[in-house]
């Protein structure tokens, strides 16, 4: 066989071509990729494969397949979550059916498709509030239900989707002594969300490795020191920096690996834009012999061991773990009770060469290390991470998926964007430069946290302007949100103001205040997150070169390392403004409802009242909407005048005739004597209509098909339907032009509902393939 086709379907009567291609006259095996997914992206499953041969590679030749065999994904989970989602197809295509039918007024069809079949197009309280705007003009019960709707959450989605603003407070809190934490960076933390509590342990000071080891508590705003130095206690870290800890919320232990302390190198602290550490006496530090293992510690917060250390491991290489890394990122998913450990610089004393660890998994139950992903393989696949350091990597809990993001890798920044999806061992690239896709810019020592219930990362960027001796920092480091609820996922600007204030704006608000205290932009600070509260806490940090003169009196430059503590809230709108700007669309239509039917100075009172009273006066385009509203006073007309209609198109509207109606028509018809010319029409003969003859008709029967031209909407539109109950009688006919603008208002409410709670975005003539339609 030379060309074939490739048929795919869930039964043999319907297929879909997948694949077209041929096959050389050779014995090396071949693989072709086969399409999944139809024209709308969604994964479709197949029951039957046809192959059709279209020709061979040689006259004489009879067409024969040898062998063939499918590859792929049999996890029955996994195929019964795809055939689920098709399924979901049909149900989108009958909510499109039920939105366009109820959009032409076609009222009573609509409502009997929803009887019979027991299907919901949206929320009951979003059905309820179509019927008080549209059918019935019942504004006050409509703007009663906004605030049902908005205690119901149908509001939540499109409060979390609004950019937010970051709240920033700093915390002044101290222990017992009047001591906090000396100024430093490299250092690591980690966070007991239950407890609200905050762990600290080493960093880089400017001139050495820190060891001690602090908790700060959130709800009292205290720290505490647990231990002066590490380094004097049994089984426990010595003084280090570029180390990462976890905390497990299961059993309340930490877990800390990796370190670059003052005995490892000088070259390594120096690239990495930290003075290289020197001796007592002005001389840099020798490397003893152990300076290269790869130590292992995890703390105790709970129990009878609480307070203590244990240290694991010597050599985590030694047992098929990592090497001794700096720079690295550490997950834990206290579920299952396993830690990730991605990326990072390897130390072994070798500085001329730079070299990256890879993704290890360890588990904590059986004590046991496992090697995932190897650092830059002779052959790159697609599925593997390029190694980095100084990058951003957040555990998803709930589909087990590792986001892995931005970094250094050489002399470069990157600002690729991966998801790991651990039960498959498989990396997907979601973005290969998430800066053009309006994300943040490439970056070091980039910080983030995730919160799984909102589906969002919170990234705390840095600029590094250049790797070298001394580090300057961009006086501008905004902050950015990532939501992955839909792939590859969207970025957002966190604001630093709320969106009506501008920070140069004067205020005398202490609580407008609040926002403009901002941290100073800093890299290799801390950053940690209590899902609880939602609250990002940030500590410490390198601000990158300042002039000495200012510190020391000395001229020259030093970096300035940081010992403050901050907290972050992410502020959204309010349902309460989405109730006003729901009321002020309500209260628009009915002013220019009431320009029609009610006494002009009726209406301008309500304009100068009602309606002014819902305007965000400091917001211009919602102002200048407000006063164009006076143009609908002084018109004499504000609906639009029904069309005259077509000569291509009826001038009548169309009528449903009920069956026990025909036989008048009939009647009628052959009174006037204007029907079709009579036409012949047959009857089989049955037991019981012996007698039946052929007989003359001018009628077809009732049920056979009868063609059709155009529709004339407008007059359709004009039609009440049987199904509109309740229309308020004292307003008149509801005319074609009042149904579409008050379907118009309603539909501008929609956004701000949930997308599981209201009829789907898009019209019906969407997804008929139109190209194919000929109108028959």
């Amino acid at each position: 066989m030379k060309d074939f086709k490739l048929y795919v379907g869930l039964s043999e009567d319907r297929m879909s071509e997948v694949l077209r291609t041929g096959l050389k006259n050779d014995i090396t095996p071949e693989t072709f990729p086969i399409k999944q997914t139809n024209n709308a992206g969604i994964c479709f499953p197949t029951r039957y494969v046809k192959i059709v041969p279209i020709s061979a590679h040689g006259q004489s030749f009879h067409t024969s397949i040898w062998h063939i065999a499918l590859a792929g994904i049999t996890d029955e989970a996994y195929v019964e979550r795809v055939r689920q989602k098709y399924d979901e197809v049909e149900t989108t295509v009958l909510r499109h059916v039920l939105k366009h039918l109820r959009q032409r007024r076609l009222l009573t069809p609509y409502e009997s498709i929803i009887s019979r079949s027991g299907f919901k197009l949206e929320h009951p309280l979003v059905t309820k509030l179509y019927e008080s705007i549209v059918l019935q003009g019942d504004w006050k019960q409509a703007e009663n239900l906004l605030s049902v709707m908005s205690k119901t959450n149908l509001f939540d989605s499109y409060l979390h989707g609004t950019q937010p603003y970051a709240a920033w407070k700093r915390l002044h809190g101290t222990d017992a002594d009047g001591d906090v934490p000396s100024p430093r960076g490299g250092h690591a933390m980690c966070m007991d969300p239950i407890n609200d509590m905050i762990y600290l342990f080493g960093g880089w000071d400017g001139e050495k490795s820190l060891d001690d080891f602090w908790v700060y508590s959130a709800r009292e705003d205290k720290w505490r020191v647990l231990s002066h130095s590490t380094s004097d206690e049994k089984n426990a870290p010595g003084a280090r920096s570029c180390h990462k800890m976890v905390f497990d919320t299961k059993t309340g232990s930490i877990y800390l690996l990796g370190r670059l302390s003052d005995s490892d190198a000088t070259n390594a602290m120096s690239r990495t834009g930290t003075p290289a550490p020197h001796t007592s006496d002005g001389e840099p530090s020798a490397t003893p012999v152990r300076a290269f293992c790869s130590e292992f510690y995890r703390y105790h917060t709970r129990g009878m061991d609480n307070g203590k250390w244990d240290f694991l491991s010597f050599d985590t290489a030694s047992q098929g773990g990592p090497p001794l890394i700096f720079d690295h990122q550490m997950v834990l998913d206290s579920e299952s009770q396993i830690l990730y450990i991605f990326g990072g610089r390897i130390v072994d004393g070798d500085w001329e060469t730079v070299k990256y660890s890879g993704l290890y998994s360890y588990n904590i139950r059986l004590s046991k290390w496992k090697l995932l992903q190897i650092a830059d393989p002779p052959v790159v696949s697609a599925s593997m991470i390029p190694s980095r350091f100084g990058h951003s990597m957040v555990l998803e809990p709930a589909t087990r998926t590792l986001y892995i993001f931005a970094g250094q890798r050489d002399d470069k920044y990157l600002c690729d964007m991966f998801a790991y999806d651990i039960a498959t061992n498989t990396a997907t690239e979601l973005f290969a430069d998430f800066s053009a896709a309006g994300g943040p810019d490439s970056s070091f020592t980039q910080r983030s946290v995730i919160d799984p219930s909102l589906r969002e990362l919170y990234v705390g960027l840095t600029r590094k302007q250049q790797p070298g001796a001394l580090t300057t920092i961009s006086s501008e480091a905004p902050n950015w949100m990532f939501s992955y609820d839909s792939k590859p996922g969207t970025w957002t600007q966190i604001l630093s103001h709320p969106p009506d204030r501008e920070p140069s704006s004067p205020t005398t608000d202490t609580h407008d205040e609040e926002y403009l205290e901002q941290p100073q932009p800093r890299y290799a600070h801390q950053v940690v997150y209590n899902p609880l509260t939602r609250t990002v806490f940030l500590h410490g940090g390198n601000a990158g070169v300042v002039d000495a003169m200012e510190h020391t009196g000395e001229e020259g430059h030093k970096e300035e390392r940081m010992d403050d503590l901050w907290q972050m809230t992410l502020v959204r709108a309010g349902s309460e403004e989405v109730i006003r700007r729901a009321t002020y669309q309500l209260r628009q239509q009915q002013f220019r409802e009431m320009c029609e039917d009610a006494a002009p100075i009726k209406a301008l009172s309500f304009l100068q009242t009602e309606v002014s009273a819902v305007v965000d006066h400091n917001d211009a385009k919602e102002t200048d909407t407000f006063r164009s509203l006076l143009t609908y006073l002084l018109s004499p007309s504000t609906l639009t005048p029904s069309p005259t209609p077509s000569s291509s198109l009826p001038s009548t509207s169309m009528k449903y005739i009920l069956p026990s109606k025909a036989k008048e028509a009939r009647e009628d018809d052959d009174e006037h004597g204007d029907g079709p010319p009579p036409r012949k029409r047959s009857r089989s003969r049955s037991p019981d209509h012996e007698d039946d003859h052929e007989t003359w008709t001018s009628r077809l029967e009732e049920d056979l098909p009868m063609a059709q031209g155009p529709v004339n909407m407008h007059a359709l539109l004009e039609t009440e339907d049987p199904g509109e109950h309740g229309t308020d009688a004292t307003r008149g006919k509801l005319t074609a032009a009042r149904f579409a603008q008050r379907n118009e208002v309603f539909e501008r409410l929609l956004p701000f509902v949930s997308d599981n709670a209201k009829q789907p975005s898009g019209s019906l003539l969407d997804i008929v393939c139109m190209d194919e339609f000929d109108g028959r």
